[in-house]
């Protein structure tokens, strides 16, 4: 047994740590300085499993969201009341949270395999791939990558697989959830897209309200539930059902939905 403590993945746990400091008091303004961010549902937090919790979100950002979330975690974790005042809580972050990120993504300079090494998941998308559309095969390597995140720790994934709102959910994660039946908890974020570019590590706007909604665990019957039912509470739960499309202002979805209107959706896509 090695003197060097390790996790799943072969990542040491004390560079690990140091990662997590660092670039929390790095972005820390980010979320409550140059922007505030409005936090719902701390005690949830507090509250879950140490293994076995798979987080679904709505996308807005590559990173800010990602980056926001080991923040409230972190914060709640440590007694903070939706609020991530005082950046105490960094000295001994959770280093078992992970997040499904797209594997060209997570390739794509120096910052995004730096933030890969603080708890990546990187999967090959089997819809899209170097700016081209395609069609592949789920690789078993990447399914059996969560399933050890899961057995681990936490993970977060967010199952539209794109930033542009009111996209499918992608089926991938209903079989996740329906294979490894993982403690289910939504987040519903915003004002993301606003504060940040595309990627979430420009600042592109100052004071902006963000907010992000932990909700409670989904109830879920992991035994008899379709995959469409499934794929059908996360749309509801992570507010991407096209039924909320009533009630944001048309000009804002507009310009949403532009961002990527012509991507096409494949069944199989992960």
């Amino acid at each position: 047994m090695g003197l060097i403590k390790k996790n799943p993945f072969g990542h040491i746990l004390f560079l690990k740590k140091w990662l997590i400091r660092s670039m929390g008091a790095i972005t820390h303004r980010r979320f409550r300085g140059f922007n505030e961010l409005q936090i719902e549902g701390s005690e949830i937090i507090r509250n879950l499993p140490e293994t076995n919790v798979l987080f679904i979100s709505n996308h807005q950002t590559y990173f800010a969201d990602v980056v926001a979330m080991f923040h409230v975690f972190n914060a709640s974790l440590s007694n903070r009341d939706d609020s991530i005042k005082n950046i105490g809580y960094l000295w001994n972050p959770k280093l078992n949270i992970y997040y499904v990120a797209a594997k060209e993504t997570m390739r794509s300079g120096f910052l995004p395999k730096v933030l890969s090494y603080a708890g990546a998941i990187p999967i090959e998308r089997t819809w899209r791939a170097d700016g081209k559309e395609v069609n592949r095969q789920v690789k078993m390597s990447d399914i059996t990558n969560i399933k050890k995140a899961l057995q681990d720790g936490w993970v977060i994934t967010f199952p539209q697989g794109t930033t542009t709102p009111f996209k499918p959910i992608r089926k991938g994660t209903a079989h996740i959830i329906k294979h490894y039946e993982p403690i289910v908890v939504p987040i519903v974020i915003d004002g993301f897209r606003r504060s940040f570019d595309k990627k979430g590590i420009r600042v592109k706007k100052k004071n902006i309200l963000q907010s992000m909604e932990i909700k409670e665990p989904l109830d879920i019957d992991y035994k008899n539930e379709t995959i469409e039912q499934i794929v059908e509470k996360i749309e509801y739960a992570i507010e991407q059902h096209p039924s909320f499309l009533k009630v944001i202002p048309k000009d804002e979805v507009e310009a949403h939905m532009a961002l990527n209107n012509k991507r096409r959706w494949h069944p199989t896509e992960y």
